[in-house]
This record gives structure tokens, C-alpha cells and sequence, in this order.
């Protein structure tokens, strides 16, 4: 790594890096559902039985689709399981039930984790 990726990386707020890219993987799970809910209607030809209050299915399908992108791209095998445990299974998880599982300790878990979620906030051009 030279300087000027260095002096990058610490102009970076790495709460407020995380908080965002929390926040789209919680949203991620919920959209994912809705695409899959539309499709299945689609399917079966029935019009959404649902009440809408807003129609932003283009862009939910385009969010949905980056984010599996960057899901499936930007992180390494470990990357992304930390990532689908912590963030988007259906049961929360601690941390600390998940690294053990994975063979890290605590320190590497950590790193990984981090790395995970600058490597999403990359894809995602949220940095």
C-alpha cells in the first residue's frame, strides 16, 4: 500500500462507513424478499395483493442486483460468510458465536468483518 492509498484510508469516518453499509445489508434482506414476492406473482399472474403506497420497483430490483454483485464479487469466501451470518441470516447473531465457528479468533474475525464491509462500501460506491 503506498501513501496516497494511506492517507485515503484515514480521511475515512470508518463508523459512518459501516453504519451505511449496515444499514443497506438490513435493507438488502427485506428487498431481496419483496423482488423474489414480485416475481412469484408475476408467475402465478396475480396483481399485487397488497396495498402500495410507492411504486420503486425498478430501483429496488437495481439495489437488489448490486448488492448481490457485490455480495458475490467484492468479498473473498470468508468475507462474505461473516457478512451473511452477522448481517443476513434470520436469527441475529453475535459475533462471538460466529468466528469460532469459522475457525478464526477474535482478532481475525474482526479484520475480516472490517475488510468485508469496505470492501461492500467500494462496490457500492458508498466510498
Amino acid at each position: 500500500m503506498n501513501i496516497e492509498q494511506l492517507s485515503f484510508i484515514d480521511e475515512i469516518d470508518e463508523k459512518k462507513v459501516r453504519k451505511a453499509v449496515i444499514k443497506q445489508l438490513k435493507r438488502f434482506k427485506a428487498l431481496r424478499v419483496e423482488v423474489q414476492n414480485k416475481d412469484e406473482q408475476l408467475a402465478e399472474g396475480i396483481v399485487n395483493p397488497f396495498p402500495k403506497i410507492v411504486d420503486k420497483e425498478k430501483e429496488k430490483r437495481f439495489k437488489v442486483k448490486q448488492m448481490e454483485r457485490a455480495l458475490e464479487y467484492a468479498l473473498d469466501d470468508i468475507e462474505r460468510e461473516i457478512i451473511e451470518k452477522k448481517y443476513l441470516s434470520q436469527n441475529r447473531i453475535k459475533d462471538i458465536n460466529i468466528y469460532p465457528e469459522l475457525g478464526l479468533n477474535k482478532d481475525q474475525f474482526y479484520e475480516y468483518k472490517r475488510q468485508a464491509i469496505f470492501s461492500i462500501a467500494e462496490a457500492l460506491n458508498i466510498v
